[in-house]
């Protein structure tokens, strides 16, 4: 039995920035503890101002040592925490948003190919709303420990004087009501600019990947408008973001000074009437700055807002299921391979593939043919689960591929690709990538059996050449990364048009070389050419999402249809319908 989806988030940006939380809680500790040790200095200077202004009035100026010393003690204490705040504060944001990327990345490479992000949201999630989410933690700490503060600071006006602190709640209400439409409003006015901000990236990708065919066109000037259409969507998002905290600020402002300048009219009426002392009416104005401090966090709330907005985008991009992983480890079969009523629509829900069935015996192999579109790359994916078919069982040697493990599926089956992405630092890290610790022998080898070797050695440091600064034709890549898959041993092997971008001698070496060096090994290849189609075992030919035949390229070259397959392809082999190369 296969294991449900996973999914690394399900409850939305709320849980997922608990989590975050959570994951930096050490340093949110500390830093959580000097802000309460700030608060607690901020609670005590108004009643050491206070006691040592009834001392000076009250003609003991003996008195006056206690607060002093307590005076000097609480700035320098004041002094120090806010030494520490910051860098604190920045170390526990930085961890977080380095978690939330490390996850976010993860997740989106273990959903590749079935990512739903365009390529700019991916960007957009990784730069920048992973960095106003990680800033959560040291923002929601500054307002919960400023909420505190408040609050003590309230309950110390009850207590000095309750007719001032009656006078100051009458603008609590509001000033929250303000606070909480801020939020709201600004958390929507971030999305709407991260999503400008996603839309102008995909577009700047787009066009970077195409600037050769760009310049060649001579539309600059035009693609160069096409990019930057989403900027008049980012203006938008940003001028109402500014406006939104131009009115929230005036307004905060007029209704705080308000409400403490009728406190404080209170607290100078008990003076005159002699409810209060002047130390107390000094008490009382340190107070009222406390009590109002968490309401005057525009910044603050800000910093909550756009980590609420990045927070959601996230978490979106982690609900989305991860591929089911069976129990089963460590498959040992010859490597055979069957494809039973396999079925695949497209997101509109017509059929890509339809009722497919296919049986390559293992040691193997098998050429994929068919006009463009009609489903061989996609075939070939389902074996790896690249991705998965709506209906049917891809069994390898008997054991459907969703029961094994990712680990174990990766292992037994590899992949060369078209257009292969080469990673790592050298090229030598790139033939060895996806096999740790593979020697310079065997990489040497797997780039001999590509045809690789002899083109690598005349690079300027051979196999240590960084990749950066290894000038490499597209078919030199191709054989790089054929040369990557050969480097690792695995049951089946699929060729996905690896060869397409060679000549014709090349590519017959190539393909000779790679017979030879997976001799015995169960093989599935993507081929447009004759030459190809003709060395495999057998051949599928696809036609409309179906499998139209299988069997030998040479009784399939029968078929007039089957030949106008190569000829679409310009293949000259073709066109000439000279006899086919025996299977090798």
């Amino acid at each position: 039995m296969t294991t449900p989806p996973r999914r690394d988030a399900t409850l939305g940006g709320g849980r997922l920035l608990r989590d975050v939380a959570r994951d930096t809680r050490g340093s949110l500790a500390l830093l959580v503890c000097v802000m309460v040790c700030r608060v607690g200095v901020a609670l005590a200077v108004p009643a050491l101002l206070s006691s040592a202004v009834n001392a000076v009035l009250e003609g003991g100026g003996g008195g006056l040592d206690g607060p002093a010393l307590g005076w000097g003690a609480a700035v320098a204490c004041a002094a120090l925490c806010d030494a520490v705040m910051g860098p604190l504060g920045a170390s526990g944001t930085s961890r977080a948003t380095r978690r939330l990327r490390g996850r976010t990345v993860r997740h989106l490479l273990e959903l590749q190919p079935r990512a739903p992000l365009t390529a700019g949201e991916a960007v957009t999630q990784i730069t920048q709303a992973a960095p106003q989410a990680g800033a959560l933690p040291a923002a929601a700490a500054q307002s919960a420990v400023a909420l505190a503060g408040s609050l003590a600071g309230f309950a110390a006006l009850w207590v000095i004087d309750w007719r001032t602190a009656a006078a100051f709640t009458l603008g609590v209400p509001l000033s929250v009501l303000i606070a909480r439409r801020f939020v709201g409003r600004a958390t929507e006015a971030q999305s709407a600019y991260l999503g400008a901000q996603s839309d102008l990236a995909t577009r700047l990708l787009g066009a970077l990947a195409g600037a050769r065919t760009i310049r060649a066109s001579g539309t600059l000037t035009s693609e160069t408008a096409r990019v930057l259409v989403p900027l008049a969507d980012v203006s938008a998002a940003g001028h109402a973001m500014w406006r939104l905290q131009k009115s929230t600020v005036w307004q905060f402002g007029l209704l705080l000074s308000l409400t403490e300048a009728l406190a404080l009219a209170v607290a100078g009426l008990g003076v005159a009437g002699g409810r209060l002392s002047p130390g107390q009416l000094l008490a009382v104005a340190g107070y009222v700055k406390l009590a109002i401090g968490a309401l005057q966090q525009v910044d603050a709330l800000l910093a909550l807002a756009q980590a609420r907005a990045g927070g959601d985008r996230i978490a979106a991009t982690l609900a989305h299921p991860l591929p089911a992983a069976g129990p089963i480890t460590g498959a040992t079969g010859p490597g055979g391979v069957l494809l039973k009523g396999i079925t695949v629509r497209s997101a509109a829900g017509d059929p890509v593939l339809e009722s497919a069935d296919l049986e390559l015996p293992a040691g193997r192999s098998m050429a994929l043919v068919g006009r463009t579109g009609a489903g061989k790359s996609l075939l070939a994916g389902l074996l790896g689960r690249l991705s998965d078919p709506d209906a049917g069982q891809i069994l390898l040697d008997g054991v459907d591929v969703r029961d094994l493990t990712l680990d174990t599926l990766r292992n037994a089956v590899t992949y060369a690709f078209e257009r292969p992405a080469l990673i790592g630092t050298t090229v030598h890290d790139a033939i060895a990538y996806g096999r740790p610790g593979a020697s310079r022998p065997t990489v040497e080898r797997a780039a001999r059996a590509a045809r690789a070797d002899a083109f690598v050695r005349r690079l300027p440091a051979g196999y240590d050449t960084p990749l950066d600064h290894a000038p490499l034709s597209g078919g030199e890549r191709q054989r790089l990364g054929l040369a990557r898959a050969l480097a690792r041993p695995a049951l089946v092997y699929v060729l996905d048009d690896a060869t397409s971008g060679l000549d014709t001698v090349t590519e017959a070496e190539v393909s000779e070389a790679v017979t030879g060096a997976l001799s015995g090994r169960t093989r599935l290849v993507v081929a447009h050419r004759v030459t190809t189609a003709a060395r495999c075992d057998a051949v599928a030919w696809l036609d409309r999402g179906r499998i139209r035949a299988v069997g030998p390229h040479r009784e399939l070259w029968r078929h007039a249809d089957y030949r106008a397959v190569f000829a679409a392809h310009d293949d000259p082999a073709a066109e000439r319908e000279v006899p086919c190369p025996s299977p090798v």
